[in-house]
């Protein structure tokens, strides 16, 4: 019986991605980051519960790649989809939060109407990075190129900036399609990097072994305190930048 409880929790992951991108396709984009959250919680005590148990299997694997394949790879790929429709249409509204769709009716054969679905390389982009973590022995106490459920958080982070700080400078951003075209390019790059990157697993709790983890835990809560959603995106970068120097220190050493 025990040997189920891990993938019941992978399923549970799942499900919240499922919630989560029928969310996502009507503009909820505060409950489309409360799922996604509830999914990024089960997909890392699903493993945590397998090890825990000594029920790992190459089962539980797969469906953990599959559970995150929708809610890190697919809602990622709509919410840019949305974004990108409302910065081509113009269909934001600070009181109601959806975009309208008649741009894409109206007008399907013009180039605004096909520039929303390119935010979907981010769902091919995780497709492709969850298919060789699958097959990649290296990536079992680090990671090569940005997670998926880290690069969820980077894309949902940025419909709730616009939701909760409204700052006009950063909505004139957010909302220009150039910028959300660079991010998406950017996210499928990061996605797929030959770049390691340290995970968050501690095997002991002594501040050697861990220092980079405790510093980027730290600097996590500090900034999510001052600059609430803001701090997501520049966390990642914060991420991506302690990693590297973390291997450059082991290199000299």
């Amino acid at each position: 019986m025990k040997k189920h409880i891990p993938n019941l929790i992978t399923l549970l992951n799942l499900f919240c991605g499922c919630l989560a991108v029928l969310f996502a396709v009507h503009g909820l984009f505060e409950m489309v980051a409360l799922f996604v959250f509830l999914g990024i919680f089960f997909d890392f005590f699903d493993g945590f519960a397998a090890r825990m148990l000594k029920v790992q299997s190459e089962l539980g694997l797969q469906l953990d790649s599959l559970a995150d394949m929708v809610t890190s790879g697919v809602v990622p790929g709509v919410v840019m989809y949305k974004l990108l429709l409302m910065a081509t249409t113009g269909g934001w509204s600070s009181s109601m939060f959806t975009a309208t769709e008649s741009g894409f009716h109206t007008s399907v054969f013009t180039v605004s109407s096909v520039i929303p679905f390119l935010g979907f390389i981010i769902t091919l982009a995780s497709g492709y990075r969850l298919a060789k973590f699958n097959i990649d022995e290296n990536q079992t106490e680090s990671f090569i190129g940005v997670p998926t459920p880290a690069n969820a958080l980077l894309i949902i982070s940025l419909p709730l900036i616009l939701v909760y700080q409204n700052y006009p400078v950063l909505n004139d951003l957010i909302l220009n399609q150039w910028f959300l075209l660079a991010v998406t390019a950017l996210s499928a790059f990061l996605l797929n990097a030959n770049l390691p990157l340290f995970a968050l697993k501690f095997k002991t709790w002594n501040f050697k072994d861990n220092a980079i983890r405790y510093i980027f835990l730290i600097l996590c809560i500090v900034l999510i305190t001052t600059l609430k959603y803001l701090a997501v995106p520049i966390i990642i970068v914060v991420y991506v930048l302690l990693s590297m120097f973390s291997k450059l220190a082991i290199k000299k050493a």
